[in-house]
């Protein structure tokens, strides 16, 4: 594959003129670009990552007693992660007695879904 470049003789340019104008622009607005990656952060452990899929999976809400079971760490850990998620807006929860009852929150994660679509 033979490719012919244009080379031309490097020119000074003024302080602070660009270099060159931008190709290709941002579609996504600097508010939705901080939730997109305030949710891709709280993914971004694999045991938040895991719980998300378990709790997607389920067809309702799952006792964090079923949980811990699952990862090879204590509930208070547990309960941090699930923190962060809720914290993120993916997850949410609701106590009955002693247990909460957690569920992804439907539509939460239809934003970052669009985007890497």
């Amino acid at each position: 594959m033979n490719v012919d470049l244009q080379l031309e003789p490097k020119i000074k340019r003024a302080a602070g003129a660009p270099c060159c104008e931008p190709v290709v622009r941002p579609d996504v607005d600097r508010e939705k670009a901080a939730r997109l990656a305030e949710v891709a952060k709280a993914l971004g452990d694999p045991i938040r990552l895991q719980l998300v899929d378990v709790l997607r999976k389920h067809a309702g809400k799952v006792c964090v007693c079923e949980l811990v079971p699952l990862f090879d760490i204590s509930q208070s850990t547990l309960s941090h992660h699930l923190k962060r998620l809720r914290a993120a807006g993916i997850v949410d929860s609701e106590r009955q007695g002693l247990w909460a009852y957690y569920y992804v929150l439907p539509g939460a994660l239809e934003d970052l879904r669009g985007w890497l679509g």
